[in-house]
């Protein structure tokens, strides 16, 4: 069984029992049950639902977070010009 859920703009494919990256959620804190109601497309088993309205009724995914990443050191890039060849 897996879901198409849209989270902050972006749809992921989620899994009962996988880990899911997503890149921001607000005030989600470590070990906190994050619930997500904008389930695009169920399929259970090989019968799929797809959302009419733009989301399927009755059906959201429950998550744990498992880790809050915070503001990561950012890597500056420094452009090279080319070599002047005369």
């Amino acid at each position: 069984m897996y879901v198409i859920v849209e989270i902050n703009g972006q749809q992921f494919k989620a899994e009962e029992g996988k880990k899911l990256f997503v890149h921001h959620i607000q005030n989600a804190e470590n070990g906190a049950t994050v619930e997500f109601e904008k389930v695009l497309l169920v399929d259970n088993n090989g019968t799929v639902t797809v959302g009419v309205l733009p989301t399927v009724e009755g059906a959201k995914v429950v998550c744990e977070v498992v880790v809050s990443a915070g503001k990561r050191r950012q890597s500056t890039c420094i452009p090279q010009k080319e070599k002047k060849r005369l």
